[in-house]
């Protein structure tokens, strides 16, 4: 079978063959200055939002607890200096988040960020 050229579709002007490069747009005096920026366009530099900010979550402390009141709840305490526990009942739940929060005061990681930010 052999290749057919695509037809051009009727009402539709033929594509262009050659390129050429684009020309700035004369300025409002007359002149033929080129335009710096587009007209609506800030000029200001702007932060970029994906900016890499160098934060980073250290410590998390994660809750499970059932609507039901007979269901157990289940905690889980991870930090980054390497701790990582988890308890289930709700005695043992009470207590590991109590001693989250004590973690968070005493961990060399953490105070060693506070200390750098201060």
């Amino acid at each position: 079978m052999s290749a057919q050229l695509p037809l051009p579709l009727e009402g539709l002007p033929p594509a262009p063959t050659g390129t050429s490069p684009a020309k700035p747009a004369p300025a409002r005096d007359g002149r033929s200055a080129p335009k710096v920026v587009a007209e609506g366009v800030p000029s200001s530099v702007r932060r970029d939002p994906h900016a890499d900010d160098v934060r980073r979550p250290v410590a998390w402390l994660h809750i499970v607890a059932p609507p039901s009141y007979g269901a157990s709840p289940s905690v889980r305490s991870w930090c980054s200096c390497g701790r990582d526990i988890f308890t289930a009942g709700r005695a043992r739940a009470l207590a590991l988040i109590a001693d989250h929060e004590q973690h968070r005061t005493t961990c060399p990681r953490l105070t060693q960020r506070r200390d750098a930010a201060a």
